[in-house]
Order: C-alpha cells, then sequence, then structure tokens
C-alpha cells in the first residue's frame, strides 16, 4: 500500500515552508485588525525614521505683522524657535505560541483569533497612551515656544452625568482653540461610551430640527459639535477617570498621570507626535524544538506632546 500524495495548501508550488501562504493571512488579520482598532494614531503628526533612538520636531512661533513707515529699513524680525525629542520606546509586542500538538487535537480554527486578539492588543496599547498624552498636553503651562500658548482643562462639575453641561463645556473648549488660532481641520473631541450616548439622548445633536443629519437617535450616532467629530473610544474607558500614576516599563516617553477626573479631551493632530521606527511587522514561524508556532506582531514608536495649545481636557474637579 503506497502512501497518500499530500496537495499541501500551505506551501508555494509543494515545496518549502509548508506555512508559507497562511502568513499572509495571519498578517492580513492583524493589520486590518489594527486598522479599525486604533482610533489615535491618525489624529496625531506622525514621522517615519529609518534608524536611530530618536527624532526631533522644530517647533515654531508665529510672526507679527505691521504697518510699514514709508523709508524705513526692512530688517526682519526675529522669529523664536525649539525642538521637541521624541524617543522611541522599547519594542511594543503581542505574541502567541501555538503548540502542534493541541492545534491538531483542536476542532476550530485558533490562529484567526488570536490574530485578531493580537491587533486589538496593539491598536489598545497604542491609544492608551495617546490618550493619555492628550490630558497631559492640555495640563502643560509652559509652551514650547517662549510666549506661545499653554495647554487648559476645563472645569464643569457634573460633565461625566449632564450632557448638556458637557456639550457646553467642549464648545468653551472650541472657542479656547479658536481663540489660540488653532486650524479648524484636524480637530476632534474623544469620549467613552459613557458620554458619547448621553450625548445621542439630546434633541439638540440628534433632532433634524436642530442639527440636520448630525445624529441619528435610533441609531444612537452623534457626528459633532460645533464642527468638531466627537469620537467614541472604548479605551477612553481605561483612561479616563483612572489614575494611571503607575510608572511604564518600557516607555521612554512619560504617559503616566493620574486621569480620574477627566473626562472628554478636544485636541488638534498638532498637539501630539508621533515618531515611527518600525511599522507593524507580523510573523509566523514553526519552532521545532519546542513543537509549535509562534505568532509574534510588533512595532517601534514613541509618541510626545508638540503644542499642548491644541489639547484641552475637560474634568469634573
Amino acid at each position: 500500500m503506497s502512501n497518500a500524495t499530500i496537495s499541501s495548501i500551505g506551501q508555494v508550488n509543494s515545496a518549502g515552508d509548508a506555512n508559507a501562504l497562511f502568513l499572509k493571512l495571519f498578517s492580513g488579520e492583524v493589520l486590518s485588525t489594527f486598522g479599525r482598532e486604533n482610533q489615535m494614531l491618525g489624529m496625531t503628526t506622525v514621522r517615519t525614521i529609518s534608524n536611530g533612538k530618536s527624532a526631533q520636531f522644530p517647533v515654531t512661533g508665529t510672526v507679527s505683522a505691521n504697518y510699514h513707515t514709508a523709508g524705513n529699513e526692512i530688517t526682519g524680525q526675529a522669529i523664536k524657535h525649539n525642538e521637541k525629542v521624541i524617543n522611541i520606546d522599547d519594542m511594543l509586542l503581542a505574541d502567541a505560541f501555538v503548540a502542534e500538538i493541541e492545534e491538531l487535537k483542536n476542532h476550530y480554527d485558533v490562529r484567526s483569533i488570536y490574530s485578531k486578539e493580537m491587533g486589538q492588543a496593539l491598536a489598545n496599547k497604542v491609544d492608551k497612551h495617546l490618550l493619555s498624552l492628550a490630558i497631559l498636553a492640555s495640563r502643560t503651562t509652559t509652551p514650547n515656544v517662549t510666549g506661545g500658548n499653554a495647554g487648559e482643562e476645563i472645569l464643569d462639575a457634573d460633565a461625566n452625568t449632564n450632557a448638556t453641561s458637557l456639550i457646553e463645556s467642549v464648545f468653551e473648549a472650541i472657542q479656547k482653540l479658536d481663540e489660540k488660532n488653532i486650524p479648524t481641520a484636524g480637530r476632534v473631541c474623544i469620549v467613552a461610551p459613557d458620554q458619547y450616548y448621553q450625548l445621542a439622548n439630546v434633541d439638540k445633536l440628534v433632532n433634524r430640527d436642530f442639527s440636520r443629519e448630525n445624529g441619528d437617535f435610533g441609531k444612537g450616532t452623534v457626528l459633532s459639535i460645533g464642527g468638531v467629530p466627537i469620537v467614541k473610544s472604548n479605551t477612553a474607558t481605561e483612561v479616563f477617570a483612572t489614575d494611571l500614576s503607575a510608572s511604564i516599563s518600557g516607555a521612554n516617553n512619560t504617559y503616566n498621570g493620574d486621569f480620574s477626573n477627566t473626562f472628554a479631551v478636544v485636541m488638534h493632530s498638532s498637539a501630539i507626535g508621533t515618531v515611527k521606527l518600525k511599522d507593524l511587522v507580523m510573523e509566523s514561524t514553526y519552532d521545532p524544538r519546542r513543537l509549535g508556532t509562534l505568532m509574534t506582531a510588533r512595532m517601534a514608536m514613541g509618541h510626545g506632546i508638540l503644542r499642548p495649545e491644541s489639547a484641552i481636557s475637560i474634568k469634573t474637579a
């Protein structure tokens, strides 16, 4: 009796690594999940570097305009400059090991589940750091450029339970950004699901008599307040109203703080800078010494405050 000829669905042209063709599915799952779950990265100023441990972001002051007196020499004016250095954090890693014998015994595919979880884990960690930075930026009292503006916090005693009060505070934050000449494009307001659905119950935001196609009570959606998009973030539940003062192992930038009384952030993309050294990379490798497959997803990046005046948080105390 002869052995059966196996048609390997994982090999390229029936040769080489038996898992070669499975990598694309794994990579696609992680990439798509990360892209779907990550919200904050696109709300920052991103810079990619090919090597090094940090990157410099130039920060410039403003230019004033004055009337010219006929005959006077035009000599220019001194524009203030500074720099913000953002460090690369240690490698951010999500990993899983699947034993061959357990995978053979199992009656359903676990790799697709694990790959989605890995993408979610990376997205959550990045969002968590960026949301923390947004609050820290609003608390920064010293601008990067002398004579510039600092971040601000708005005190709203019941912003977490009173949607009408929260709306008023968001409008106040928008006004403050306008007064600081922060560009309109690129602004967002981030809230946790609790506050988001409270907003969805406010007639002025979802009733077409007040605002056409700004939200839908039946679908529980709110698009914007004062022209600023409202972003519902599940990660905000882990950051807002939480004490995250403990130091973070592997972080070479500051992300920790006590955010116990913060419930919303209105910010512009210029508030936070992101440096990427290594974008999201996925690998699935069979380990013959351990008879199993090691799946890893990793990235190397760092985040820091660029323009604190572009971030305003809303707190209850």
